[in-house]
């Protein structure tokens, strides 16, 4: 007879998988619950995010500017170019109290980007996205002629090839 109790094969208990699925249950309620709590502020709020919005609606006084506006220039492109024209027209962002300088060299401004624009190749003028390379060299140019501090930007209002 104690051969019969060991030749009798043992059994394995399976484990339970409740405590997986309740531990998975609470991770996502707690997941849950701590991203509606930090999402409706009431963790991780800083103060100073309030300030910041406060502050942003204040609007800050904008800066006394005045627009020197450039005669449009034409300028006409090499005869094997399908376009043949280039019109060019432009306004010059200058601080308040620079204008009458500015206003006195333009000549001098014009004869810069005139000489410059007729400088460039066509494939620099039919690259879309060469605008703002050929608006920076414009810039830097006008800076030159000016003085320092005397423009701030170079607006270009038309710039089309025909």
């Amino acid at each position: 007879m104690a051969d019969a109790t060991a030749d009798e094969p043992a059994t394995e208990t399976k484990s339970s998988k409740m405590p997986l699925i309740i531990g998975l249950v609470l991770l996502m309620a707690g997941g849950g619950g701590g991203f509606f709590a930090t999402w409706s502020g009431m963790i991780l709020s800083s103060e100073s995010v309030d300030e910041h919005a406060e502050e942003a609606k204040e609007p800050d006084a904008l800066p006394e500017v005045a627009f020197v506006t450039i005669d449009p220039i034409t300028i006409s492109l090499p005869s094997r170019s399908v376009q043949q024209h280039l019109r060019f027209r432009a306004s010059l962002e200058v601080p308040s109290e620079h204008v009458d300088d500015v206003e006195a060299i333009l000549p001098r401004v014009v004869d810069v980007l005139n000489s410059y624009l007729r400088a460039l190749e066509l494939k620099d003028l039919e690259n879309p996205s060469s605008l703002t390379r050929l608006r920076a060299q414009m810039l830097r140019r006008v800076q030159v002629v000016a003085g320092p501090d005397r423009v701030n930007d170079v607006l270009i209002m038309e710039f089309v090839l025909n």
